[in-house]
């Protein structure tokens, strides 16, 4: 029941906001995003599926028994992190808003909440209609809240934003909706319960079936990463939306993409996967070094921030197509780690406009003179973000490199990928660190350059409301990176149970090979 409240009382307290006077809308929205917080908190401590392959938070109802439609909830060790992530993101969110935001308040704090709703939706649906409303209408919120708070060309940002999203998700649509097909001519009923199809996909759908399926939900899920060449929108989208919006969109909706790629395309499609896995980590691979030579000569601070998303979310998704529990593990830790890190660089990226109005910078810089406070989050989270040991970022990226190389052995889990996957991905982690690091330099350090009439009614460097939204994500980043193998730990079932039909699968890919045959 705590999983269906954390979607219902956001829900709830948009409606409210409403309704209510203009100058309580913030009140309100922060008192719902704390209630989910600590909701989430008891949820996390109740939860039994830590370390195993076990589901919690398990909500069922039925809507539609003739077509075998139910509201269905639940959540094992992936799907809890990610839930818990975006109840530590939301009330920072609010909080991070409380000056950059003041027009039309009440609907930009309900459309927050709304937000939160669907996204907490994505993570516990357990039946494949639940899963795909709340996949799509996070759509919504996210482009009133760029189409009307955002930057000067936000109407075209949201535009892009929603067609390719939108389009994108119908390809994952028309897979899906094949899948439950094809299952209910197996079975004699129609079930769209994610347990069912993925066990009669990934055992009943002949290898072009499943080439087929794997196509059309890459399609829906590569856009929402997005994955190199359908990237396009992000950076856009980024820099054009307000802070909070971008914060929630690089911390938990890009993640949508790599969690649909978790919790669908592995298990339904495990034969598809190991033929196309050299193809997905080569798309991957581009993303990651075409992103970072692109940040080389970006002056928008926000776009280049934006830009190294790509490449980020790129090192996510060969750690899923590794097929051994080294890349999964991290790039489950990398979803979480860049929405910490990221998201609190786009935070600190908002603060910096709130005084100077401008991130071009060629105009402002040098700024530890002005804003020491301001500059040490900035240069600890860049840290955190190119990967310093002892901090999140590093755990992650070492991981998913470790899995891509070890994905050509002949191990426990035996794969199709290899060190030069894993070279060229650390040459993109290398560039990644150099632009981030030439960026910290530039605007942190250096002499002071300041465009006029600077600062408003804000003080020179941080308040005590901005230190506060920036502390519980730098405290989490330490946490990880000290002590990573607790969140490796709780996940190790989750990711075993996924994995466990690739070996054979892999093993039998390679022989058919061997013998000059075709593909499995």
């Amino acid at each position: 029941m705590l999983g269906v409240l954390m979607m219902l009382i956001p829900l709830a307290a948009a409606v409210v906001i409403l309704f209510a006077p203009t100058r309580v809308a913030r009140g309100i929205a922060m008192i719902a995003t704390l209630v989910g917080l600590g909701l989430a908190v008891l949820a996390g401590i109740d939860f039994n599926g830590w370390g195993t392959s076990g589901w919690g938070l398990e909500f069922e109802r039925e809507l539609i028994p003739s077509l075998g439609i139910s509201l269905t909830f639940g959540a094992d060790s992936v799907s809890m992190l990610l839930v818990m992530l975006t109840a530590l993101l939301m009330p920072l969110a609010v909080l991070g808003s409380w000056t950059a935001v003041t027009d039309r308040l009440r609907e930009y704090y309900a459309w927050l909440l709304v937000l939160s709703a669907a996204m907490i939706g994505v993570f516990l649906a357990r039946d494949l209609l639940v899963f795909y409303i709340c996949f799509e209408f996070t759509l919504v919120p996210m482009f009133f809240l760029i189409a009307i708070y955002g930057s000067t060309n936000r109407a075209w940002a949201s535009v892009k934003f929603f067609i390719y999203t939108f389009l994108g998700s119908l390809f994952a649509l028309a897979g899906f909706l094949y899948v439950a097909w094809a299952n209910s001519q197996h079975a004699g009923a129609w079930s769209f319960a994610i347990a069912d199809l993925t066990t009669f996909a990934s055992t009943g759908m002949t290898s072009t079936e499943q080439a087929w399926v794997l196509l059309a939900l890459m399609a829906g899920f590569a856009v929402k990463i997005p994955l190199f060449p359908v990237h396009t929108w992000l950076p856009l989208a980024h820099t054009e939306a307000p802070t909070a919006g971008s914060v929630l969109l690089a911390g938990v909706l890009l993640k949508l993409g790599t969690y649909g790629l978790y919790r669908f395309v592995l298990p339904m499609t495990p034969v598809a996967v190991v033929d196309w896995a050299p193809v997905i980590a080569i798309l991957a691979i581009i993303g990651i070094l075409y992103a970072a030579l692109i940040c080389w000569v970006q002056t928008d601070v926000k776009k280049l921030v934006a830009y190294s998303s790509v490449s980020h979310l790129g090192f996510c998704v060969l750690g899923l197509f590794a097929l051994n529990p080294f890349g999964l593990q991290g790039s489950v830790l990398y979803m979480i780690n860049h929405g910490l890190s990221t998201g609190a660089l786009f935070f600190l990226i908002g603060m910096m406009y709130e005084r100077y109005h401008t991130r071009d910078m060629g105009v402002v810089g040098g700024l530890a003179s002005k804003m020491p406070v301001w500059s040490f989050f900035m240069v600890f989270f860049v840290l955190a973000s190119v990967g310093l040991p002892g901090l999140n970022g590093f755990v992650s990226e070492f991981l998913c490199l470790i899995g891509t190389f070890a994905a050509g052995g002949d191990g426990a889990y035996p794969g199709v990928l290899g060190p030069w996957f894993a070279a060229f991905a650390a040459i993109g982690m290398v560039f990644a660190a150099m632009y981030l690091l030439i960026m910290v330099g530039k605007i942190v350090f250096g002499p002071l350059r300041e465009p006029s009439g600077h600062h408003g009614d804000l003080p020179a460097d941080l308040t005590v409301r901005e230190i506060v939204v920036l502390v519980p994500l730098a405290i989490a980043c330490i946490w990880i990176g000290v002590q990573p193998d607790i969140i490796m730990d709780s996940m190790s079932g989750a990711i075993n149970e996924t994995l466990a039909v690739y070996p054979d699968i892999v093993t039998a890919a390679r022989e058919t090979l061997s013998h000059g045959g075709g593909t499995p």
